[in-house]
């Protein structure tokens, strides 16, 4: 099986090197793709060096930033163009532990989706004043709430997927752009019927580097999930509307 590691990236350079390091020494036989939105600090030019002694890095150097969905879309479409099997994501400022991608290649042959969940034993989130960890778990009540996602973290980016999965979605169709993009391809994934497990990691915060969160992301995230209710409801009455109008014609 063909593993790889996404990492969307803007002004990372004080963590890429060192994240793709320790990726290696946890999972010494999966790539990594790091999809750049043209970092001024030169995090695409570090790691297009790197790749001159690595053949397991590879990147995409995109054009401007244009936002965390479009970045993990084009990544995913990378891998999926190029014949991985299983393709996780995370964060490059070492919120997430490189150590847990071992357990997610160790949990994804029995599911299609598995999340590193902050949530699913308790709170288990480092670093974080009190009012980031209240915005962050009223947010995933109020995604269930709307959505009736089944899930305790629905809005971490620690994730594995297998290709098969994600080949389900069409990515061009994906309308977040922020941090409500992972909750738009966990509501995909779960009304398509996949197999979706939680995994419990501790989140801590970043290292260095400054937080992409801001007051748009929050508002986009608020209006997606009522998007993704009613889209998915519209979709669902149309398809029995056009079942009864067969069943009609047929008769």
């Amino acid at each position: 099986m063909k593993s790889i590691v996404v990492i969307p990236t803007y002004n990372e350079i004080d963590n890429i090197e060192n994240l793709i390091d320790a990726i290696h020494k946890s999972v010494p036989d999966t790539h990594i793709l790091v999809v750049d939105d043209n970092s001024p600090d030169g995090t695409a030019r570090r790691v297009q060096e790197l790749m001159a002694h690595d053949s397991q890095l590879h990147l995409l150097w995109r054009e401007k930033k244009m936002g965390l969905g479009t970045a993990y879309c084009a990544g995913f479409q990378y891998c999926l163009d190029n014949g991985f099997d299983i393709i996780m994501q995370m964060d490059a400022d070492f919120s997430h532990d490189p150590q847990d991608l071992k357990k997610f290649l160790e949990l994804i042959s029995d599911y299609d989706l598995v999340i590193g969940s902050r949530y699913i034993s308790g709170v288990n989130v480092v670093n974080w004043p009190l009012t980031r960890l209240l915005l962050s778990y009223g947010a995933n009540i109020y995604s269930r709430i709307v959505t009736g996602l089944p899930l305790m973290d629905g809005t971490g980016g620690f994730k594995c997927f297998r290709a098969d999965a994600l080949k389900l979605i069409n990515l061009k169709e994906i309308v977040s752009n922020g941090y409500s993009f992972q909750i738009e391809m966990n509501y995909r994934l779960w009304r398509m019927g996949a197999r979706i497990k939680e995994m419990s990691i501790i989140f801590i915060d970043r290292r260095s580097g400054i937080s992409k969160m801001n007051k748009k992301i929050i508002f986009e995230a608020m209006w997606m999930v009522w998007k993704l209710r009613f889209s998915f409801k519209l979709r669902n009455q149309l398809k029995k509307l056009r079942k009864i109008f067969l069943d009609k014609s047929n008769v």
